[in-house]
């Protein structure tokens, strides 16, 4: 068949790398096709990338590594002496409450790419 007569006249070309290709060909089997003309096609059609850029989640994380050594220590010292402290038990609700801040946050920003 001439290019001429083609829906499709346009070729378009680039390069992977094996792992690339590798990843491709499992996303293929991951949907049932075998024709990759067609799924590279749809994917670049319909497809979409979407990239995060949250800072609230490094905080959350650095926050939670924080509460997570706290509590560790708290265990700890009411295992040793029996004691809690209200300062210790505040300390960790009001960490608490700033990640419950950041997973409000992050959802909120989630909720708008849809």
């Amino acid at each position: 068949m001439s290019t001429s007569k083609r829906k499709r006249n346009i070729q378009v070309n680039f390069r992977v790398s094996p792992e690339e290709l590798a990843l491709i060909e499992q996303k293929m089997s991951q949907v049932g096709t075998k024709n990759r003309e067609a799924y590279l096609r749809k994917m670049a059609v319909d497809g979409y990338v979407v990239k995060l850029d949250l800072p609230e989640l490094q905080k959350m994380v650095s926050l939670m590594r924080y509460s997570s050594n706290n509590l560790n220590q708290l265990t700890r010292r009411v295992h040793e002496t029996g004691r809690i402290y209200d300062t210790d038990l505040e300390d960790i609700s009001q960490r608490q409450e700033q990640l419950w801040e950041g997973v409000r946050e992050i959802l909120t920003q989630l909720s708008k790419l849809s």
